[in-house]
């Protein structure tokens, strides 16, 4: 989780920035991308950056050297990849789209990506009219996640993905006609034997279906850049999906191109004693700062935690009034203080994108930390970036 740093102690590096602050590595983003590059070129398919997972546009022009482009989960995202990563494709899937902003939506993305065969109806005649790129997105009703309910496309009655049963029902030849690939989204942070298992519930539901298609997105999910991920396997699935129906092969992950990338560095503000449970109170909160945290539920790694048991325990919580705000149990080889710096590793994904001001928690600043291990600030967020997402001065008059 802290390799990147290469032996240097993060917390002397990290020593003079203000706290709660996100750093992250250009270093481990290169990394990323070259393994992902290297994908792409032993195998032909494209690689894009879902940007649900990772928006920090700051670093697009670093990571447009190795992807193929974005994907998008909506207009604002589309708006974002078209503006900040140029000349590259724009990707959108949304479960729903609006009326009122489709047009706008068509300004921006390349491949158009509709969830059902209602939206495709709706709005895929016109985005055929407009040159885009059509597909749909398809549920192969097999689930491989262990878990990770809340992230499982392929639950039952679930509203992702058109099943084989509603494309046997509302998909018309006019329909099958404006379509250019399938789109399947399933896994959450899986190796490449979940992918191979899925690619073969896929044929066997819409077999028939993708000799017609031009491209097939096998969608994000793969934790290509994780150290144990079976890379080989990986490129011979892709290779054998493009011969086997003559597709262009895309893959769209997220957590993959910045995983391991960012650091949330933190500082204990207190220290009670509960019973036998020592809360170290920190000055970042995991419901604002770190939502998955609560959300997935997870414990993230942390610089200096002991993997096994000591005497020195704490409970590291957060200063919010929600009593659930609590990052979780952490060993340590010696005694917390007030005003210590922790670093919290892999905060680059689902973080900065998902965080919030609740409580009138500050938004923590970023930095970016470049190869010659200089961090330089990127933000300068304040009381004002909490005010303007409540109300604007503009309509105070007209509500009196």
């Amino acid at each position: 989780m802290f390799s990147a740093l290469d032996g240097e102690d993060p917390i002397t590096l990290f020593s003079a920035l203000k706290t709660p602050c996100y750093i992250i590595d250009e270093v481990q983003l290169r990394k990323n991308g070259e393994i992902l590059c290297k994908v792409a070129e032993n195998t032909g398919c494209k690689i894009l950056l879902a940007q649900k997972a990772f928006s920090n546009y700051n670093f697009y022009p670093l990571l447009a050297e190795y992807l193929s482009g974005t994907e998008a989960s909506g207009l604002f995202e589309a708006r974002l990849g078209y503006e900040e990563m140029p000349d590259k494709e724009v990707h959108v899937f949304c479960g729903a789209y609006r009326e009122d902003e489709f047009d706008e939506l068509l300004q921006y993305a390349d491949h158009i990506v509709f969830n059902s065969p209602h939206q495709l109806k709706k709005f895929g005649f016109s985005a055929k009219e407009k040159g885009k790129s059509i597909g749909l997105r398809i549920n192969p009703e097999f689930s491989t996640q262990d878990g990770h309910g809340i992230y499982d496309p392929c639950a039952y009655g679930s509203r992702l993905g058109t099943t084989r049963c509603q494309w046997d029902t509302e998909m018309t030849s006019e329909l099958v006609a404006l379509l250019d690939g399938l789109h399947f989204h399933t896994l959450c942070e899986q190796n490449a034997d979940d992918l191979v298992r899925t690619v073969t519930a896929v044929e066997n539901r819409f077999g028939d279906i993708l000799p017609k298609m031009k491209w097939l997105n096998m969608g994000g999910g793969h934790h290509i850049t994780r150290w144990d991920y079976a890379i080989s396997l990986l490129e011979r699935c892709i290779t054998d999906v493009q011969k086997k129906w003559n597709v262009q092969v895309y893959l769209e992950p997220g957590e993959a191109v910045a995983l391991n990338a960012g650091y949330l560095a933190t500082r204990v503000l207190d220290i009670v004693q509960s019973g036998d449970i020592c809360n170290a109170i920190l000055d970042v909160s995991a419901s604002c700062h770190m939502p998955d945290v609560i959300e997935m539920p997870y414990t993230p790694p942390l610089y200096g935690a002991m993997a096994e048991k000591s005497a020195h325990c704490y409970r590291l919580t957060c200063p919010t009034c929600l009593a659930g705000d609590v990052i979780g149990d952490y060993y340590f080889g010696k005694d917390l203080h007030i005003g210590d710096m922790l670093l919290f590793g892999d905060m680059a994904i689902y973080s900065t994108c998902k965080n919030n001001t609740f409580n009138g928690m500050p938004l923590p600043n970023i930095f970016r930390l470049n190869e010659n291990r200089m961090c330089r600030q990127i933000t300068d967020f304040d009381y004002y970036d909490f005010k303007m997402r409540l109300g604007s001065k503009k309509y105070s008059s007209s509500a009196r």
